[in-house]
């Protein structure tokens, strides 16, 4: 079965909105659908706390951009760019909600025979994952430069994304 809505390339911006720098990918995502203009072959998805159910959102995606909060285990603000295996290993040892349904919707798209050839992942180490819908402040403060790192990454896959 084909994604639902999958777009031959995918930006997925996942995190909890509620436990504060948790939704980081979520409000990048929402700054980029804000600020960008993407061709028609490139969507962007609010994964929220999606499980499993991002597999309608991503099966049949050549490329796929996950941008979320990483808990790396370093100091905050520590920003991480992860490619292939690299991903696997990250979202092996987590058991956030998002990250295990991440793990299983790409386990289950390698283990059907459609896995997605190119996936990167960029994150930073949250501040906080207090209650609250806001960013701290420091994490508000790199969501445009994950923006455009996030562009730069579609460009360097061929994409003309405009300001």
């Amino acid at each position: 079965m084909e994604g639902l809505f999958t777009a031959e390339n995918t930006v997925l911006g996942i995190g909890n909105t509620i436990l504060s720098d948790e939704g980081f990918g979520v409000h990048v995502v929402e700054y980029l659908q804000k600020n960008y203009k993407f061709p028609e072959n490139v969507q962007l998805v609010d994964g929220g706390t999606l499980g499993v159910e991002l597999t309608h959102f991503v099966t049949g995606t050549q490329r796929l951009l996950i941008i979320d909060s990483i808990d790396g285990g370093t100091k905050p603000g520590t920003t991480f760019h992860l490619r292939g295996d690299e991903i696997k290993a990250h979202f092996a040892q987590k058991i956030s909600a998002h990250e295990i349904g991440i793990q299983d919707v790409l386990t289950m798209l390698e283990l059907s025979g459609k896995k997605i050839p190119c996936i990167e992942l960029i994150g930073a180490q949250p501040y906080s994952l207090e209650a609250g819908v806001n960013l701290t402040q420091e994490m508000s403060q790199m969501v445009e430069p994950f923006a455009e790192k996030a562009v730069e990454i579609l460009k360097g896959w061929g994409l003309e994304v405009k300001q």
